[in-house]
């Protein structure tokens, strides 16, 4: 049986990139992504729904993402669904779904300069 993972996301970042390093030496960015969507309910009335989504970046991608994102810009976002499982302090189980991005476009200015949109063209992921 074939199986696919793929994610597509167009929303805005919730905070600045978190960039680090591991110890092994690559890059790691994580940052938040609100993805809104706005439905009629069955009253007629307009209803904005909100979906916050963790997203995370390696390598080379993670660094562009450090040094041109910034909270509140669009972006889109293509990558794959990954589940982290551990245990709290107190024994209980949990998890969490989160994108490991594998492309990110920007849609929208970047830190340096937030008043004309920024050619990101030539950005080496």
């Amino acid at each position: 049986m074939a199986t696919l993972n793929k994610v597509f996301l167009i929303g805005n970042l919730t905070r600045d990139v978190d960039l680090k390093y591991i110890p092994s030496g690559p890059a790691v960015a994580n940052f938040g992504l609100a993805v809104n969507r706005t439905y009629t309910n069955s009253n007629g009335e307009k209803v904005d729904d909100v979906c916050y989504v963790d997203i995370v970046a390696w390598n080379r991608l993670a660094e562009v993402a450090g040094e041109y994102l910034s909270k509140g810009q669009p972006i889109f976002v293509e990558g794959r669904l990954q589940l982290d499982s551990w245990e709290d302090q107190d024994g209980k189980k949990r998890s969490k779904l989160k994108v490991v991005s594998q492309n990110i476009q920007f849609l929208g200015s970047g830190k340096a300069d937030n008043s004309e949109e920024k050619n990101t063209d030539d950005v080496p992921f």
